[in-house]
């Protein structure tokens, strides 16, 4: 009995540390964990003749990751307010394509497809791209808030007008032969690092102050964790909502534009599912879908662990196929975390 009892005594402490350790930082430690098991699966690889070097570990690939996940970076910071006051935003990949292919007409050689003149190839197009994107957010944001509409319902109309204007636009065709001024938004490089990772790096940077500095980012979480005391306690509930769905509307403009950039055309089809990745991320990331609590950080950790996860695979020679499966058990498991979560908070 007293055994038991001093054996209680040693692991208590122990457990009670470890749980809000695992709490705060698991999301960095599960990031690792992957990492880890990619360079080891790398160096079996090796062993094995398939690789003659283990490339997951070099810079090159470091930074093709942070590349590549730039985009879907920029559509998650915004998906994570969004998700944060218990909404969702479906229309972001519309979106983004909508504002990619009509700022691309501004600084295209094309005759058929340009819309004018002009000697801005960086300016004038972005600022097309965030009106398109405010806009299209605030009418998310206004119709759910004003009319007590579900922001799945809503979101999804927009993802399918956005689209069908995005078509309407040019009847279905690409923007090509781009301004080689504007192409250095997605393609050029500042000492070394992909100029979309810095625009990425510079966003969130921005983002988390909004949301951890400000006033603006406590009523975020407290509309999402509980509307109707945030509504008792003075808060414009309507206003808040509209300029959180207008934020993620000018991220996932953003975001269309980094893309239109980088490939040099703007595509009709461009960014489509590009919101499952994000929910995935910021979902991955431990902010939950119930509303009011969740992290920038957490995101940026998702958006990571997806990057790295269909790197990894891709080096391996893995089938997308099964990385559909693999991505898809992430987010299952991520949201049976989420009610243990809520409950810590």
């Amino acid at each position: 009995m007293n055994i038991s009892l001093s054996v209680k005594k040693e692991i208590g402490p122990q457990t009670s540390i470890l749980k809000p350790l695992l709490h705060k930082y698991g999301i960095v430690f599960a990031f690792l964990f992957l990492c880890l098991t990619i360079a080891l699966l790398g160096e079996i690889s090796i062993q094995s003749g398939l690789w003659d070097s283990n490339y997951f570990l070099t810079k090159g690939n470091f930074l093709v990751v942070l590349r590549q996940v730039s985009i879907n970076g920029v559509l998650a910071i915004g998906m994570t307010f969004v998700i944060i006051i218990a909404g969702v935003d479906l229309s972001v990949g519309s979106v983004l394509a909508l504002a990619g292919i009509v700022a691309s007409r501004f600084v295209t050689s094309s005759s058929n497809m340009a819309i004018g003149s002009f000697d801005s190839p960086i300016l004038l197009p972005l600022m097309v791209a965030i009106i398109i994107g405010a806009l299209c957010g605030f009418l998310n944001g206004y119709i759910i808030s004003k009319f007590r509409l579900q922001a799945f319902i809503v979101t999804m109309g927009m993802l399918s007008a956005a689209r069908g204007v995005t078509m309407l636009t040019t009847d279905g065709n690409p923007v090509s032969s781009l301004d080689s001024s504007f192409r250095v938004i997605g393609n050029s490089y500042v000492l070394g690092i992909p100029t979309p990772v810095l625009i990425f790096a510079a966003i969130f940077i921005a983002s988390w102050i909004l949301l951890n500095k400000t006033v603006f980012g406590r009523y975020v979480f407290a509309v999402g964790g509980n509307e109707k005391s945030a509504r008792t306690s003075g808060i414009d509930v309507h206003k808040v909502k509209v300029a959180v769905y207008t934020l993620c509307g000018v991220l996932a403009a953003i975001a269309g534009l980094i893309l239109t950039a980088r490939t040099g055309s703007a595509q009709t089809s461009a960014g489509s599912a590009y919101e499952l990745d994000a929910i995935a991320a910021v979902v991955i990331g431990g902010t939950s879908m119930a509303g009011g609590i969740g992290t920038l950080t957490g995101t940026l950790f998702g958006i990571l662990i997806i990057g790295v996860m269909n790197n990894g695979l891709d080096l391996l020679g893995v089938q997308s196929y099964y990385q559909q499966i693999i991505k898809g058990l992430l987010i299952v498991a991520a949201v049976m975390l989420d009610p243990a979560r809520k409950q810590s908070r």
